[in-house]
């Protein structure tokens, strides 16, 4: 399976058409459709952490312990934070990790409930950048309570993840992470100074990726093989199989911002665009764009944002740029399998096989 077949079974037309307007995508969304999707999800990461089914579980249990507060108003809060990460991907990245170098510890479970609040921080404070209104087919907390709140539940998550880190017999895990927090925020900085730079190259849009998406999944694996007491090559490798998982996990994102449905994937699509941000497919569309087409579509990217959406749809369907971008992820994919090679064969290292073909293969 390709990725356009994995991202959608759609009719071709309906595969090239560039999202509607967000604030119709709530409406758009059939709850026959998200209970579907859901059920698929639950399935498949059913599988995808099979190895590792008791270590989740005891993150889980420690991250919902972690999110209490003896307020009655800030409760709810924090127990709607705590459902908004989903699929709980960088600690299960970790925790496979762990068990593919001999077997998840007690540290690899805090390790992995430090990650995922980090991450949820991030997307919290990514829906507010994005204005998005829906993630995992709930409400982000913008819209059910207001950006105010999004902002200082996200510093919230940051503080309790280093109390928490800094919990462990070594301070590995603070300062990783820590570093890695840095580089999100820095990866999410430059792409907010960046919008509408219509000169953005493809290496400037990796760097920015590397940072506010693949950094989280890169020290989730350099701390699971630093936990194992592997050196330092395999620590580098490894890192390395999550910084090209997290590459094409992203690549596939902005796949799906233009060309997903919102009721499949469970959040917010057609912000990019809106947003001003500059993503693969339409770096490759001006790359590609003769003199006259490059300079209209130049005109619409600084025009009327609610107007983008549909008028680069129409220039993308006479592009390469949806196959260019299928074939970057599948290419940052096949290198994370590569970084793979250095683990012994085990279940767990199956599924983190499986999971790097989900990063581009997903339906959700």
């Amino acid at each position: 399976m390709d990725l356009s077949e994995s991202l959608g079974n759609r009719s071709e037309t309906a595969q090239l058409d560039v999202v509607r307007p967000r604030h119709d995508s709530v409406a758009a969304s059939s709850p026959a459709n998200e209970g579907d999707s859901a059920a698929k999800m639950k399935r498949v990461l059913a599988s995808l952490y099979a190895p590792i089914e008791p270590s989740m579980r005891a993150v889980e249990s420690r991250l919902r312990e972690e999110m209490q507060s003896p307020f009655e108003d800030v409760g709810p809060l924090l127990r709607h934070g705590v459902n908004l990460g989903g699929k709980r991907l960088r600690p299960a990245i970790h925790l496979l990790m762990a068990e593919a170098l001999g077997g998840a510890k007690g540290s690899n479970v805090v390790i992995g409930v430090v990650l995922e609040m980090v991450h949820t921080a991030t997307l919290i404070h990514d829906d507010v950048l994005d204005e998005a209104t829906t993630r995992r087919h709930v409400a982000t907390v913008n819209a059910k309570w207001n950006s105010h709140t999004s902002i200082l539940l996200g510093d919230y998550l940051f503080s309790q993840s280093f109390r928490l880190a800094a919990s462990l017999e070594n301070t590995r895990t603070c300062a990783w992470v820590g570093e890695a927090a840095r580089r999100v925020c820095e990866g999410e900085l430059r792409q907010v100074l960046l919008r509408d730079e219509i000169d953005l190259d493809e290496a400037t849009y990796y760097e920015i990726i590397r940072g506010k998406t693949a950094e989280l999944c890169r020290v989730a694996c350099s701390l699971a093989a630093a936990e194992s007491g592997a050196d330092d090559n395999v620590v580098d490798q490894l890192a390395d199989f999550g910084d090209h998982l997290g590459v094409a996990f992203q690549i596939a994102d902005d796949y799906l911002d233009l060309w997903g449905d919102d009721a499949s994937v469970g959040k917010t699509l057609g912000t990019d665009l809106e947003q001003g941000k500059i993503t693969l497919p339409v770096i490759r569309l001006l790359e590609t764009s003769d003199d006259v087409q490059r300079a209209n579509l130049i005109e619409v990217l600084r025009g009327d944002p609610q107007s983008r959406g549909r008028i680069v749809g129409q220039m993308l369907r006479q592009s390469d740029a949806r196959q260019y971008t299928m074939n970057a992820a599948i290419a940052f994919k096949d290198k994370a399998l590569e970084a793979l090679q250095v683990l012994p064969d085990s279940d767990a290292k199956a599924c983190l096989q499986s999971i790097a073909e989900f990063s581009i293969r997903r339906s959700f």
